[in-house]
Order: structure tokens, then sequence, then C-alpha cells
């Protein structure tokens, strides 16, 4: 019973030494990017109403979600996401706001996902949504925000993939697909089956120009020359002004620099009925899935009351973590924090030293010496946990200064002692 103490659910885990420093560090650097793009931060509770995250809202399934009750019988689940309780912030405080509200976020989402598939119920997220503006320029600036986070994070090579689902509504509207066939066309298109996808297309009662896009819907994805073969296969207004649209993008993202970052692929129907036009992920090396996840939705602040366009994106921290780790490039926390050690009767000149490092803004640990620790002891406690300088009290007159980066020491009498030495 008491080892089953030390041990965590499955889908959760404990991070914490070198792990936690770098994920803070990584936290810091993204953040310190969404609030040069003027994004103000924003802080929702850990659990919310049920229907704050039903399927409607496009979050997720019902039993994918932990879920309990409060003393009124109010089913209350942990949020699996944290665009619906942006939305209905939004809705509740920027009501009659009609300019563009910036806003971002960090911390945890949680999801209850079926055990044995290796996958965590509790992932970090950090991200921002921009709403009140529908315009390609917002589409491209939340692109090129990505790009500068994820240089931030470290990463040099990596690819936002921009795709655009109402170009494939609009394909669906011109075939005058069923529900049932429009359903499995996109179940082959997700899963990548574009065999299957062709010889099911060959079945349909559908124009031949649609007919010849679904067989050909593997090439729809790359380069700008990928829009102009899928402008070929429509004339769909709906589909046509999805194809304008990304152009719009990319061309603007360009004027960022950042076009070498981006990619297309039309195929990109993560998320079909919450997103309501550009849909876009991050992908880097290192990790199987997506860093970064993100698109326009303009009709969930609807269903909060408010009729705003909206769009945003949430880096996924772990998975990012996963690809640093294993491209080597994980952030360093600085060492920056010292540690007094000090035997019983040299307290007093400890306990006041400890008291101008702090004053001077330095991190600062005291340890009384135990008897039963040598000082090279210390001294290796002080590398495992970051420590630059170690002051240790010889007497109440002498103390040694031992710089852990410099490899020096320096014995002084405490009254010459100057900020220098800190």
């Amino acid at each position: 019973m008491r080892e089953t103490l030390l041990h965590t659910p499955e889908g959760v885990r404990d991070i914490y030494g070198d792990e936690e420093r770098q994920k803070n560090q990584l936290l810091r650097n993204i953040h310190h990017v969404l609030h040069l793009y003027s994004y103000h931060d924003i802080e929702t509770p850990s659990f919310e109403y049920f229907n704050i995250f039903n399927m409607e809202k496009g979050s997720a399934h019902s039993n994918e979600m932990y879920k309990f009750f409060d003393r009124e019988n109010n089913t209350l689940v942990l949020r699996p996401d944290f665009t619906p309780s942006v939305a209905r912030c939004v809705a509740k405080y920027y009501k009659d706001e009609e300019l563009p509200i910036r806003l971002c976020y960090e911390g945890n989402t949680f999801q209850n996902a079926l055990q044995h598939q290796g996958k965590r119920n509790e992932l970090t997220q950090i991200g921002c949504e921009l709403i009140n503006d529908d315009s390609s320029a917002a589409d491209a600036e939340m692109i090129s925000c990505v790009v500068d986070t994820l240089k931030a994070s470290g990463l040099s090579e990596f690819q936002i993939v921009m795709g655009q689902v109402d170009y494939f509504k609009g394909l669906m509207e011109e075939a005058g697909a069923s529900p049932e066939e429009e359903e499995k066309i996109r179940d082959f298109i997700q899963i990548r089956n574009f065999f299957g996808l062709s010889e099911y297309a060959d079945h349909l009662d559908i124009p031949e120009k649609i007919r010849e896009a679904l067989r050909r819907f593997d090439q729809l994805f790359g380069t700008l020359s990928a829009l102009d073969l899928a402008e070929s296969f429509t004339n769909s207004r709906r589909a046509l002004d999805a194809i304008d649209r990304l152009r719009k993008v990319y061309h603007a993202v360009s004027y960022y620099g950042y076009e070498k970052y981006i990619s297309i692929d039309l195929g990109m129907l993560n998320g079909y009925d919450y997103y309501t036009g550009i849909v876009f992920r991050g992908y880097t090396y290192g990790t199987g899935d997506a860093v970064v996840r993100g698109g326009r939705y303009n009709t969930l602040m609807q269903q909060f009351g408010k009729d705003a366009p909206a769009i945003g994106f949430a880096i996924v921290i772990d998975e990012l973590m996963t690809a640093l780790s294993r491209q080597q490039i994980l952030p360093d926390s600085p060492v920056d924090r010292v540690l007094v050690i000090y035997p019983i009767e040299n307290q007093e000149p400890a306990v006041t030293l400890g008291k101008r490092l702090r004053n001077a803004g330095i991190k600062t640990e005291l340890i009384r010496k135990s008897t039963r620790h040598a000082l090279t002891e210390y001294l290796a406690y002080a590398d495992r946990n970051r420590v630059k300088k170690v002051y240790f009290f010889l007497s109440d007159e002498r103390i040694l200064v031992i710089d852990r980066i410099e490899g020096t020491e320096k014995n002084l009498l405490y009254s010459e002692l100057k900020e220098e030495d800190f």
C-alpha cells in the first residue's frame, strides 16, 4: 500500500529538477514573444461547467473529459482545452468591444485518454487568441507569431503547414455529396488513404471535375503551385475564396520574411466542424505529433452570445520539450543562485549576509553546517542545484567565497565583503 503512494496515476507524471527548470525557461521565452505581439494575459479556471466544453463547442467528447459534481449536483469538468474558456470570458467581459482583443494564456489541460496508449492526460499549453479581426492580415500575423515563438524556443528547423477547410466544404457542396458520403471522403483524407479515396470516388455520382480532384487530393500540398492545381478542380465560390484567402495569407507572411517556414496542405481537415477557415499545424523533428495547433473559428463566439470572428493557436509544451530534447537544444536556465553555509556559532552574521544578498536581488539559500557532512559534500550539492557561489563561514570574522563558475576561492574578512564579491 505504501509503495503505491509513490506512484502517479496513468497518464500523468512528476516534473522536477533540470526538466522543470528547462520547461519554465521555455514558457518564459514563449510568453515574452506573445507579449511582444501585445497579447494580454488571461487566467481561466482549471474546471468549469460541462456545457462550456461539449461537442457543440468543438472541444472534446464527453468520455474524454474528467467529470465530477459540485454540491448542487452540477456537472463540472477539468478543462480539456483553453479556447472555449477564453471565448466565454470574452463574451462576458468584452461583449461590446468591436476592435481587436488579444489574449494569451498558459496552463494545464486534461483529457481522459484510453489507457495503454502512451499518451499524456495532463498537458501544458501556451497560446493566444485574436478576436474581432477577420482579415487575412490577422491570419498572417498569427502564423508569424507562431514562427517567432518556435524560434524563441530554440528551434531552427520546423514547418508550419496551412490548410483551409472551406476548400473541401466547397468541393462537397459542388459535388452534391450526401452527409454520409462527405464523412466517408473526409475520413479517407484524414488517414491519408488516397488510394482508397480514389477507388471510392470512382463509384460516386459526382461531376467528373470533382472526381478528378479527389483522385489527385494527395497532390494538393507543398508550395503555392498546389493552390493553382486545387483551383483548377472547382467552380465553387466557397472553394475559390478559400484558395484566394490562402494566397493572401502566404504573401502577407512573406512580408515577415517567414515564407521558408510555410507549406500548404489542403488535406488538413482536423477539427472540421470547429474551424471555419484557415487551419495550421507546426511540426519539427523529434516528435510524431504537431507541437502547435491552431486556426480560425468564427462561429464559436456566437455560442456564448457574442458574434465575433476569432483565430488562435496553442503550443503543446510537452511535445515541444520532447522535440527540443531529441534535437539537444533545450533552453538552459541561468546559474543564478548562491549558497551560504555556516556553523551554528556563526548564525547571526550568516543571516545578515543572507539578507544583504536577497536585498541585492540574489537568490540565496542558507544551510547550517552539519558535522555529519564535509564541505566537499556541500560543494557537490551546490553543483547539483546550479549554485554559482558558495559563502562558507570560517569564523565570525572570516569567510571563504568559492566561485563555482570561475573555479576561484577568496579568503576574506567578513567586514571586507563588498558588492563585487556577490
